[in-house]
Order: C-alpha cells, then sequence, then structure tokens
C-alpha cells in the first residue's frame, strides 16, 4: 500500500471518492467472477454481466477522477 492509502484522509470528499473507488473495486471482481466458466450458472444473463462490469469501471474511473482532482487543488493551495 502506498503512504496516501495508508494514512487516514483528512477531506471528506477524499474519503467518499476512496470509498467508491474501493466498493467498485469488490463489485468489479464479483461480477468478473460471474463470467468465469466455474462461476457460471446455466441462468446467469452474460449481458446484464456485461452491463454491470461496464458500470464498476465506470464507477473506478469516476473515483479516480475526483482523487486526481481534489489532490491537484489541494497541492496548488
Amino acid at each position: 500500500t502506498s503512504t496516501f492509502l495508508s494514512q487516514k484522509p483528512k477531506s471528506e470528499l477524499v474519503r467518499t471518492s476512496l470509498r467508491l473507488l474501493t466498493s467498485s473495486a469488490y463489485r468489479l471482481q464479483s461480477e468478473c467472477k460471474k463470467t468465469l466458466p466455474v462461476e457460471t450458472c446455466p441462468g446467469t444473463d452474460i449481458q446484464l454481466v456485461t452491463q454491470q462490469v461496464i458500470q464498476c469501471a465506470y464507477d473506478i474511473a469516476k473515483a479516480a477522477k475526483q482523487l486526481v482532482t481534489i489532490t491537484t487543488k489541494e497541492n496548488n493551495n
């Protein structure tokens, strides 16, 4: 782990972004497991799983962008 993530962030915006990043990463892992042959059930809707994977990836990108924006602003102050 990096020093940034191991310290408790002071900014509520940073904490919120990190929570979104973490929860989205866990969701992405869970959704991707559903596509594995061992995990796939006959009733698995691959199209729905694909949409969920895309949404998780979007949420991860959104959280990462928020963190970059916040830290850039904090570093410029």
